[in-house]
């Protein structure tokens, strides 16, 4: 049972979603071609680490597939979503299916994939991965940015996928 209205609650799996997500966070893709192919995963819990040296991060589920296809890649391309990929975010966190249909895409030299009209393009490498429970935190070094001053970031709140106000 989840407390609500000033109730406390044991941390359980699920009063720690329903807490987690008061949290309002921005949504990413992480993408590269491997052997020839776009993989990519959405997440909610990307976070800038350090301006000197460049670093992000964000947190992957250690029972994920995708996760150990893309760690292998040379270069990773981190697109942060915008207000039109409420749709996207969903394609791109999906078990099945092809995770990118119906969205445009670019590669780097590198094998870096982008998503287009996302409001920022990293492309980075893995610096670091650090155990935590149930997920990795996985640190990036970011070598290339593009910024598209023109596109609002899309937030998640609370399960749904909203757009900043203003």
């Amino acid at each position: 049972m989840v407390a609500m209205s000033g109730a406390s609650a044991h941390p359980s799996p699920t009063s720690l979603r329903e807490a987690f997500g008061h949290f309002p966070t921005g949504v990413i893709a992480i993408a590269a071609e491997v052997d020839g192919t776009r993989v990519g995963l959405a997440a909610s819990t990307f976070v800038p680490v350090s301006l000197d040296p460049p670093l992000v991060s964000f947190c992957v589920q250690n029972t994920s597939t995708t996760w150990p296809v893309l760690a292998k890649a040379p270069s990773l391309g981190i697109s942060v979503l915008g207000e039109s990929h409420d749709e996207a975010a969903r394609t791109l966190a999906a078990k099945t299916g092809d995770r990118f249909a119906g969205l445009e895409t670019s590669s780097s030299e590198r094998g870096a994939v982008f998503v287009h009209g996302t409001s920022v393009w990293l492309e980075s490498v893995v610096e670091q991965l650090v155990p935590a429970g149930d997920h990795t935190i996985v640190v990036l070094r970011v070598s290339e940015i593009t910024i598209h001053q023109d596109v609002s970031p899309i937030v998640f709140h609370r399960s749904t996928f909203r757009r900043l106000g203003g």
